[in-house]
C-alpha cells in the first residue's frame, strides 16, 4: 500500500519520512515517492494494508545500485489496544529495476542476500543494508 496512505498518525508520519531520509542520506541524487502505485483495478487487487511501500528514482541510473529505481516493501504488523497503535516491522523487501524490469531483490527475511541478473556493487548492497537495519530499528526500538 502507498506509503502515503498508510499515514494515519503523527506517529507514523515521523516514520515514514524517516525512512525517505535515511535512504536520501546514503543516496543523496535520488528522488522519493511516497505513493508509487497509481491506483487502477488492477493494483487494487494488489493493495496489501500490512505494506508501506515507496519507491526511489535515480533520474540518470545508479550505477552502484545497477537501476534507475528502487522499491521498498515494509512489512508491518498492527498491534492495537484501546489506547494507542504501534506497528511492527518484520520484514523489508527491496527491489531494483531498471527499464521497467527487475534486476534484482533483497530481503531481510531468509538469507539477507541480494539475488537476480545485475546485484548492486558491495558498497551499495553494505549502505542498503545498513538502511533496512535502522528501519527495523527505527520501528521495533520499543521492545
Amino acid at each position: 500500500m502507498n506509503a502515503l496512505e498508510q499515514v494515519k498518525s503523527l506517529g507514523m508520519i515521523s516514520k515514514v519520512e524517516a525512512i525517505a531520509y535515511l535512504f536520501r542520506r546514503e543516496f543523496p541524487e535520488c528522488i522519493a515517492d511516497l505513493k508509487p502505485w497509481i491506483q487502477t483495478e488492477e493494483t487494487e487487487k494488489f493493495c496489501d494494508p500490512n505494506s508501506i511501500d515507496l519507491a526511489f528514482y535515480f533520474a540518470d541510473g545508479n550505477y552502484a545500485c545497477q537501476c534507475q529505481s528502487i522499491l521498498m516493501q515494509v512489512r508491518i504488523e498492527r498491534h492495537c489496544d484501546r489506547y494507542q497503535r504501534e506497528y511492527r516491522v518484520v520484514g523489508i523487501k527491496l527491489s531494483g529495476y531498471a527499464a521497467y524490469q527487475e534486476q534484482w531483490q533483497f530481503s531481510t527475511t531468509g538469507y539477507c542476500e541480494f539475488v537476480g541478473m545485475s546485484e548492486p556493487i558491495l558498497a551499495a548492497q553494505t549502505k542498503l543494508k545498513n538502511i533496512c537495519r535502522q528501519i527495523l530499528n527505527l520501528f521495533n526500538a520499543e521492545e
